[in-house]
């Protein structure tokens, strides 16, 4: 629900987010006032040492200070609890109840600072166990009021500052903006939205050089980030417990499908020996894109030999004959790339480590094995490569020979552009092909990389024709549709699993929230049961639960208007905002350029249960996918660890490990349907095991 709105400004937690912390001082609370009561039992009568009768004075006080306490919290978890996200109305008392509780810390200050003048001046002769316990009960006093500010500057919210509304703000539409007072607000409220976020930018990239291209960087991505939040009025718990609904029911409707729904996809490659020397391309490929990470990686996937392995290298000068630009001052990266590879000295061409915004690692070397000059690009490792992702707007990149518009990802395609300049006006490719000129160019990259290794290898298409680019993980936000048919014939995306990233796009992004905005609105659970059982699916699984909502009776006619709990939650109608039945609405148009993922998309899976044990062996099955099943994101445990290099390699040496290939047909029942097979059920897809 909307921000709690108290002392004079919207805090960025609501009248229900109250529950859980308010739970938890309770808990101590009661702890502290039982210790102070049987502290007190036990003395009673004897404060006779020095300062006894100030003791005596500060146990009595602060017995009754730490009841009222208790039962100011008491109230709040109780009314806290009450209603549900979008029906604040048995809340309505919170804010009284937030006074009160805050008018108890002015005597809660005293009495620490009265127990802690005691305890340097007065406490001599005392029993030392009572003196203990009063710095004790001090210091916990102290620490408490500490994470209580601590927690206000958490909650504090900068946007929250009472603003002067525009007169018909119940009614701000698209013919109200065109009003020059209605206007001057919303440019108001951007600004100062995006100048917030260019601070919290700039203050955690505090480290970073404040130089103009990073200033340029910080302020393209506080506009985005800015823009995506600027039309919702959403407290971070509510966004939580949306995406535990959500989940659950992604969860319900994958357990529901009907085997008649599988998909069959047209691969433009046939099943069988073709699909198999793709996979073991990629399998080869992915170990070069792992590499490019350097002893980082190297030491996450090879915990116990790894250390021993580059201890004897890392210091250890070598001849170079490779061009080496960027900082591997010990030579670690160089010396993990030369393990995780297999590759000799003589191999590389040139290795860069040079990281700076818009300007990513890579290096370039000689593969005998598959007679190729391999391109390999480093996906994200530092806080300049976390810029250059979050640099998601649209930038121009025309090809000469694709028909249609061309654009990419911006921060991607500046990196691929500084790549490409590297390669061709210095003469790296020029200077491999002078030692192999019967190789071919082979260019792969995971995540960062696999997105700027795309945009590289159509920069580099019309010169090299038959090079090949091997992209793992990509981003779902790379480039224009025409762009991606163009790279069909030479670019070879890989995804694993529920990976988020490849499904990570601007448009995805606002229908990720346009669906938490419906769960929110439409789930009558108070907010903490709704995170406690989403934390106990998550930790646990089971079966997902079945929130009743208000849609349950709904006419079906009546599913097609907004809902009014919805609506509530709209600061104000934006172009990227529309109801879930309206999408198809030509009122709206989308605020955002559509972006897809590069080339042919292989899309590898784990057969079996959601959840399995840790130590049960996965079997993978790969299929050719379209991009379209890329357009929404999927709420998972794994959308992560399936984007990971080391997850992504495992996953295709499981697959070519087992020559064993056969077509996929799925006939087991339907939980929700029955069993039903069908021939034409068969999808084209080869299923393999470890």
């Amino acid at each position: 629900m909307p921000g709690m709105v108290v002392f004079g400004r919207r805090w960025g937690i609501a009248s229900d987010d109250l529950v859980f912390p308010g739970a938890f001082e309770l808990f101590v609370r009661i702890i502290w006032w039982i210790g102070t009561l049987i502290l007190y039992t036990l003395h009673k009568g004897s404060f006779d040492c020095s300062g006894g009768g100030v003791l005596h004075s500060y146990l009595v006080g602060l017995l009754v200070l730490l009841a009222l306490i208790i039962l100011s919290l008491c109230a709040i978890v109780y009314v806290s609890a009450q209603g549900t996200i979008m029906n604040p109305g048995p809340r309505r008392s919170i804010p009284a109840l937030v006074y009160l509780r805050a008018l108890l810390y002015i005597p809660e200050l005293v009495w620490a600072c009265l127990g802690a003048m005691w305890v340097s001046d007065d406490s001599q002769g005392c029993d030392p166990a009572t003196v203990g316990a009063v710095i004790a009960a001090v210091v916990a006093s102290w620490v408490i009021l500490l994470f209580t500010v601590l927690g206000v500057l958490f909650v504090f919210d900068p946007l929250g500052d009472p603003r002067p509304q525009p007169p018909a703000i119940e009614q701000l539409g698209v013919r109200d903006l065109q009003s020059s007072e209605g206007s001057q607000f919303l440019f108001t409220a951007r600004s100062l939205a995006t100048k917030v976020w260019e601070s919290r930018l700039r203050l955690l990239c505090c480290c970073l050089p404040q130089d103009e291209s990073h200033r340029a960087a910080f302020s393209s991505i506080a506009q985005l980030v800015s823009g995506f939040f600027s039309d919702t009025d959403l407290v971070p718990s509510d966004i939580a417990a949306g995406l535990a609904l959500l989940h659950q029911e992604q969860d319900k409707m994958e357990q529901c499908r009907d085997p008649d729904d599988v998909v069959i996809h047209s691969p433009s490659s046939p099943i069988g020996e073709d699909f198999e020397m793709e996979l073991e391309k990629a399998a080869h490929c992915m170990q070069f894109a792992a590499a490019a990470y350097g002893w980082p990686l190297y030491i996450y996937s090879n915990l116990f030999t790894a250390p021993c392995k580059l201890s004897g290298d890392c210091c250890r000068s070598q001849t170079a004959e490779y061009d080496i630009v960027g900082g591997d001052h010990l030579g670690c990266h160089f010396s993990s790339i030369l393990h995780s590879t297999g590759l000799q000295y003589r191999d590389f061409i040139h290795v860069s480590f040079h990281n700076q915004i818009y300007e990513i690692p890579f290096f370039v070397a000689l593969d005998h094995k598959r007679e190729a000059v391999l391109v390999a690009v480093r996906g994200t490792l530092s806080l300049k490569d976390v810029l250059t992702d979050l640099s998601a707007e649209c930038e121009n990149l025309p090809v000469e020979g694709v028909s249609g518009a061309c654009y990419a990802h911006k921060g991607m395609s500046q990196a691929a552009g500084y790549i490409y300049k590297k390669l061709v006006n210095d003469g790296i490719l020029n200077q491999a092909f002078s030692i192999a000129p019967e190789y071919k160019l082979v260019i792969t990259g995971h995540s960062l990389g696999a997105g700027t290794s795309s945009l590289l290898a159509v920069l580099l298409r019309n010169s090299f024709p038959t090079l090949q680019c091997y992209s793992f993980s990509p981003p779902g936000g790379l480039m224009s549709k025409a762009l991606a048919d163009y790279s069909k014939d030479f670019v070879v995306s890989v995804v694993l699993g529920k990976d988020l990233v490849p499904r990570l796009s601007i448009p995805n992004m606002e229908d990720l929230k346009k669906r938490i905005l419906k769960m929110v609105s439409n789930c009558n659970k108070p907010k903490y049961r709704i995170l406690l059982q989403g934390c106990w699916y998550e930790l646990f699984g089971g079966d997902p639960d079945d929130f009743p909502t208000e849609m349950d009776n709904r006419r079906e006619e009546e599913l097609s208007q907004p809902l009014l709990g919805e609506e509530s939650l709209i600061i104000r109608h934006s172009s990227s905002y529309q109801s879930l039945a309206s999408e198809d609405s030509p009122a709206h148009t989308p605020a955002h350029l559509p972006l897809f993922l590069p080339g042919r998309i292989l899309h590898i899976t784990e057969e079996g249960p959601s959840r399995r044990s840790c130590f049960s062996q996965a079997r993978y099955r790969a299929e050719w996918s379209s991009e379209m099943a890329f357009r929404s994101i999927l709420i998972n445990p794994r959308m992560l660890t399936d984007h990971m290099p080391d997850a992504v390699l495992h996953a295709l040496r499981s697959l070519t490990s087992d020559r064993s290939f056969s077509l996929s047909c799925d006939h087991s029942p339907s939980p929700c349907f029955g069993s039903r097979p069908d021939p034409s059920a068969c999808s084209q897809t080869q299923t393999f095991g470890t």
